[in-house]
């Protein structure tokens, strides 16, 4: 490991170099961020290989890798988006580092609602706004500064074995991600994982995201009859499926507003300052309304599970008629906590749905899906190395956080490199406002990200060979 007088100059050549390129790496952020490479269906894939492009550039003119790609992989029979590969071998028994980002971005939605144009990028108290410009542009953007202030740093003839993975799919849900991985996977095995697609606790206190909740989602269609009738005629007398479904919805919470079903693990979040105030006002609650659920706000979004019926299957108000139905269909959305098994959690959630049926209803299932949840290693040297370079960076101590969602593509990461410490990190902070009207990256955050990875890959580079 390097010595504190070490640690404490390649900090200072780190701000250093970052206080002299800054401006250059935000231009280059800028320039990123006007690609609206979207990987939906509706939006021209012309921009996605245009950003895939852009970022193939960008590390090909490091001149620190063996090999810079563009590649893709395919599943169901559809071609995936372009991804970005760049390789450098270790040397000397040095470790292995994958650094990801992804450089596909959310559609902007609504226009009308930006104060700006959303691909269009500008700066405006001491914040870049723009579509990309912090989830995930700037994730790729620190990467670069950190590669090339590693460079600079040890120079080019550095041991560390470095490995870039810039996806292009992310926010379409890596549909090809996992086939990519295992095509890819002597490319892309390491030692540590750094996950640039996350956040910090705020502005002034770095964070490294160490659990995310899983997700279960499970399409249901409750029957009472086999066909329509006159609800004037027979109401009251034999239970249409919108009540019997009403009614076995409602048994999925108890009174307190948490979850009800038998069985789901509960987990317990790190003590962190925050408050019903801070909840209400990021949350949007009306004055009126409550929190739900038991235990600290933390827990209750981070580490306890939590479900919301996302859709269901009647008829609209505005075809309405006095009509009692069949059936209804309801799709059921499952956050469970770090620990937990989907499969385990899919089963107490049918089980539950079956117990609680009511009026001899029948239940069929439909569609369902499975995200496992990411709880990371309290220890190894990769965790404290990188709690060493936020500490330096920041000038205080980094905090453990949580995210209620999911990023599923973390779990196949676990599954194909399950030796691989990894390491999520981020640009973003309470402001950034990612998927939504708005979205903007902290420029002066966005450099301490810089430097604090620059620490880590210099801190990796020194090492001793084991």
């Amino acid at each position: 490991m390097t010595s504190q007088n070490s640690a404490q100059r390649h900090l200072a050549e780190a701000q250093t170099r970052l206080d002299v390129h800054f401006d250059g790496y935000k231009d280059t952020l800028i320039e990123l961020a006007k690609i609206p490479g979207i990987a939906w269906d509706a939006f021209d894939a012309g921009e996605l290989e245009r950003g895939a492009q852009a970022v193939e550039k960008l590390f090909s003119d490091t001149g620190i890798f063996e090999f810079v790609e563009i590649r893709r992989s395919q599943a169901h029979g559809k071609v995936g988006a372009p991804a970005i590969v760049a390789k450098r071998g270790a040397k000397n028994g040095k470790p292995h580092i994958l650094l990801y980002a992804h450089h596909d971005v959310q559609p902007p939605g609504d226009e009308q609602v930006w104060h700006s144009s959303p691909f269009e990028p500008v700066e405006k108290n001491g914040r870049l706004y723009g579509r990309g410009a912090a989830d995930d542009k700037a994730g790729i953007v620190a990467h670069l500064a950190a590669i090339e202030t590693l460079r600079d740093i040890c120079g080019n003839d550095f041991d560390l074995g470095l490995t870039l993975f810039i996806e292009g799919e992310e926010e379409a849900g890596s549909p090809t991600f996992r086939n990519f991985l295992e095509e890819n996977q002597s490319d892309l095995a390491a030692d540590v994982i750094v996950v640039a697609d996350s956040g910090n606790w705020t502005v002034d206190v770095p964070a490294l995201t160490t659990t995310l909740r899983g997700l279960v989602s499970q399409v249901i269609e409750v029957s009472t009859l086999d066909h329509a009738l006159h609800s004037g005629m027979y109401g009251g007398a034999v239970p249409d499926a919108m009540m019997a479904t009403i009614k076995l919805l409602a048994s999925l919470h108890d009174e307190a507003g948490s979850v009800a079903i038998a069985g789901l693990k509960h987990g317990k979040a790190d003590e962190l300052p925050y408050s019903e105030d801070q909840l209400r006002t990021d949350a949007g609650l009306l004055s009126g309304t409550t929190q739900i659920g038991t235990g600290s706000i933390l827990d209750k979004i981070w580490t306890q599970p939590a479900l919301t019926v996302i859709g269901i299957d009647a008829q609209s108000v505005a075809l309405s008629s006095n009509t009692m139905l069949p059936s209804v269909r309801a799709k059921i959305s499952l956050r469970i906590a770090p620990g937990e098994e989907p499969e385990q959690a899919l089963a107490l959630l049918k089980a539950h749905l079956e117990a609680n049926l009511p009026f001899g209803a029948t239940i069929a299932y439909g569609e369902a899906e499975l995200g496992r949840p990411f709880s990371a290693d309290s220890g190894g040297w990769a965790k404290s190395l990188a709690e060493q370079a936020l500490a330096a960076a920041w000038g205080t101590k980094s905090v453990n956080i949580g995210i209620g969602g999911s990023i599923p593509f973390i779990a196949d990461l676990t599954q194909v490199f399950p030796g691989a410490q990894i390491l999520v990190t981020g640009v973003e902070d309470p402001d950034s406002r990612a998927h939504s009207p708005n979205e903007s990256v902290h420029l002066g955050m966005l450099k301490k990200a810089m430097v604090a990875e620059a620490l880590l890959l210099v801190s990796g580079n020194a090492i001793e060979a084991q």
